[in-house]
C-alpha cells in the first residue's frame, strides 16, 4: 500500500512538469487517472455496519456491529437491550438459526427492547432482507389451502378485520415483495416474516394460531 501511494505521489509530481509540454499532457493524464483509480480501490473504506447491537439500554455496554446475515450471535453479546439500525431492513430472531420470536426493524434508534416490540432481551440471529423495488402483492384466505373468502392487498393493512371481515388468516400467497404479519391490529403482538411463496396453512409461516390482526410491507427507508 505504501509503495503504491509513493509511486502515485511521484506520478503526480511528474504531471506538474508535463503541464509545461502540452503534446505529452493527455496521454500522461490518462495514465494518472488509471493509477489513481487502482490506488483508491486498494485503500481501506469506512466500516460498513448497518446494524449495531448493545447489551444495555440507551446504547450502553458492550456492542457488536453487523452488516450481513448471522445465524448465531451468541458469541458476540449475552443480551440485547438497545439497537441502532443504520440502513436496511432487518429481521431479528430470539434464538439461533432464525428461530423463536421475530422482530422487524427499519432504520432508526431503539433505546430498549420494548421499542421493537420485544418479549425479552434475547436476540440470537439476524437476517438482512433483500431490497425490493417492484410492486407488493399478497392474497389472504379465510381457510387453509387457499379456500374460502379471498382478498388481495397491495398496501399495508392496519386492521385485518376492518378490511377482510375475518380475524383469522388460514393461508396466503405472497406474489410480490416481503411482508410482516402481526398477531394484533396496529402492528403489535407476535410478528412473522413472509417471503414470496405459498403458505397453505398458518404453521407454514411459523404461527401457533391463524390470528392475524395487521400486516405491512417490508420496505426500505431512504
Amino acid at each position: 500500500m505504501r509503495s503504491a501511494a509513493h509511486f502515485l505521489s511521484r506520478v503526480c509530481t511528474g504531471a506538474i512538469s508535463v503541464l509545461r509540454r502540452p503534446p505529452l499532457l493527455l496521454p500522461y493524464l490518462s495514465l494518472l487517472v488509471r493509477l489513481y483509480a487502482t490506488s483508491v480501490l486498494l485503500l481501506p473504506g469506512p466500516c460498513d455496519a448497518p446494524i449495531i447491537f448493545y447489551e444495555d439500554k440507551n446504547f450502553q455496554g458492550r456492542s457488536y456491529e453487523c452488516s450481513s446475515d448471522c445465524s448465531d450471535l451468541s458469541s458476540h453479546f449475552s443480551r440485547c437491550n438497545s439497537i441502532r439500525v443504520e440502513s436496511g431492513n432487518w429481521i431479528l430472531y430470539e434464538h439461533t438459526n432464525y428461530k423463536g420470536y421475530q422482530y422487524y426493524l427499519r432504520r432508526g434508534e431503539y433505546p430498549d427492547f420494548q421499542q421493537w416490540l420485544g418479549f425479552n432481551d434475547s436476540i440470537r440471529s439476524c437476517h438482512l432482507t433483500t431490497q425490493h423495488r417492484g410492486p407488493f402483492i399478497i392474497k389472504v384466505y379465510e381457510k387453509e389451502d387457499f379456500r374460502g373468502q379471498m382478498m388481495e392487498f397491495t398496501e399495508d393493512c392496519q386492521c385485518v378485520f376492518e378490511k377482510f371481515r375475518y380475524h383469522d388468516i388460514h393461508s396466503c400467497n405472497v406474489l410480490d415483495g416481503h411482508w410482516m404479519f402481526y398477531e394484533e391490529p396496529n402492528y403489535k403482538g407476535r410478528q412473522y416474516y413472509l417471503r414470496p411463496g405459498e403458505y397453505r396453512r398458518y404453521t407454514n409461516w411459523g404461527a401457533n394460531s391463524p390470528r392475524v390482526g395487521s400486516f405491512r410491507r417490508v420496505q426500505h427507508v431512504y
